[in-house]
C-alpha cells in the first residue's frame, strides 16, 4: 500500500518508519509544505490508499476537510479537535470517504479503557482520579486519552465525578494513571508508554484496515479486528 503521512514530528516520523517496516510505501508531508491543507488536492490524494495525520489540532481540521471532501481514507492520531467530530463524520459519509480517529492508537491503552470501565463498576463507592503526564511540547491538556478515561468511568458509574491532573515534563511520551481510593485502600490502573512506537503501530494498522472502506469509526470499535 501507499500511505501519506501528514506531520514530520516525532510521532509522524515513527509512523513512517513502522509503515515501511510493514512493507508499505510512504510519502511524508510536513506542515511547512501543506499550509492550510494546500497540498491536499484531489489528484494528489488519488494516489494514496490512506492518509495518516499526526499534526496539530488546527492543521488536522483543515487536513480532514480536504481529504474527506475528496473521498480519501484518513486515520487521525491528532487530538484536541473533537468539537468538530460531527462535521467530519457527516462529511465522510456524504463523500463516501472513511475516517478512523482516536484519542490514543495504542492497543495497550484500548485495553486500559475497557478495564477502567470494569473497575468503575466493580468499585462503585470509590473516588476516582486521573493523572496524565506528557512531554512539555504537547499542546492540549488534559490529554485526549485522559478525557476518554473520564468519560468511560463516569458512563459506567454516573454518580462519579472524575477530576484530572495534567503534567507536562521533558520528553515523556505519555503516562496515564487511574486511581480508585476509599478510606480502606487504593487501587491504581496505569499505562506507561515507553516510546511513541505503540501509537504508530496502531495508526498504521488502522490505515491498513481502512483502505477501501467507507464510513467513520472510533479506533476502539475496530482495534480487535486488526491484523
Amino acid at each position: 500500500m501507499l500511505f501519506l503521512v501528514l506531520g514530520r514530528g516525532k510521532t509522524g516520523s515513527q509512523v513512517a518508519q513502522v509503515a515501511r517496516e510493514r512493507g508499505h510505501s510512504v510519502r511524508v508531508v510536513g506542515e511547512e509544505e501543506n499550509r492550510n491543507a494546500a497540498a491536499l488536492t484531489a489528484p494528489f490524494l488519488a494516489g494514496f490508499d490512506a492518509v495518516i495525520d499526526f499534526t496539530t489540532p488546527e492543521a488536522a481540521i483543515q487536513n480532514m476537510r480536504a481529504c474527506l471532501a475528496n473521498g480519501a481514507r484518513v486515520v487521525v492520531g491528532t487530538t484536541g479537535w473533537y468539537s468538530h467530530l460531527k462535521d467530519m463524520r457527516d462529511l465522510a459519509l456524504r463523500r463516501g470517504a472513511a475516517l478512523v480517529y482516536s484519542t490514543n492508537f495504542s492497543v495497550g491503552v484500548q485495553a486500559m479503557f475497557r478495564i477502567a470501565g470494569e473497575l468503575a463498576l466493580a468499585a462503585p463507592d470509590y473516588q476516582f482520579h486521573i493523572t496524565e503526564t506528557h512531554h512539555a511540547t504537547k499542546v492540549d491538556a488534559p490529554s485526549g486519552t485522559a478525557l476518554s478515561l473520564k468519560k468511560i468511568i463516569e458512563a459506567a458509574n454516573p454518580r462519579l465525578s472524575v477530576e484530572i491532573t495534567s503534567k507536562r515534563e521533558g520528553e515523556v511520551p505519555g503516562t496515564h494513571v487511574v486511581e480508585a481510593r476509599s478510606e480502606s485502600d487504593c487501587l491504581e490502573l496505569k499505562h506507561d508508554a515507553h516510546s511513541r512506537r505503540g501509537f504508530a503501530e496502531g495508526a498504521v494498522r488502522a490505515a491498513e484496515w481502512i483502505a477501501g472502506r467507507a464510513g467513520c469509526w472510533d479506533f476502539e470499535e475496530i482495534f480487535q479486528e486488526l491484523k
